[in-house]
């Protein structure tokens, strides 16, 4: 299996993988800013915030047609000043996507 990062004591480890999957997410950024999206935090929790939480959220600040959702148990929230385009799902990742297979 192929990690795209890992942990290594308090840090994370930096791969080609990583690089790779980096350089593509900063190409998707450029390539939808402004346009409508959904910003989509499965899990991520707060443990390394500013990976994947804290970016959402400045990226839904400075796009009014980005919604932000968010499926964390115990950990869903969301900065004031986006609260009216947010969902927040207080639940598990695997409980949340159950649900909607039952949908």
């Amino acid at each position: 299996m192929d990690h795209c990062f890992q942990r290594a004591d308090d840090t994370l480890v930096e791969d080609e993988g990583w690089h790779a999957a980096a350089a593509r997410y900063q190409d998707f950024v450029r390539r939808h800013r402004g346009s409508r999206l959904l910003l989509l935090e499965i899990g991520a929790g707060g443990n390394t915030p500013v990976i994947i939480k804290y970016p959402f959220w400045q990226m839904a600040a400075e796009n009014p047609r980005a919604t932000y959702a968010c499926v964390s148990l115990g950990e869903a929230m969301a900065p004031a000043e986006i609260s009216e385009r947010s969902v927040l799902l207080d639940m598990g990742a695997a409980n949340t996507i159950e649900a909607l297979l039952k949908q």
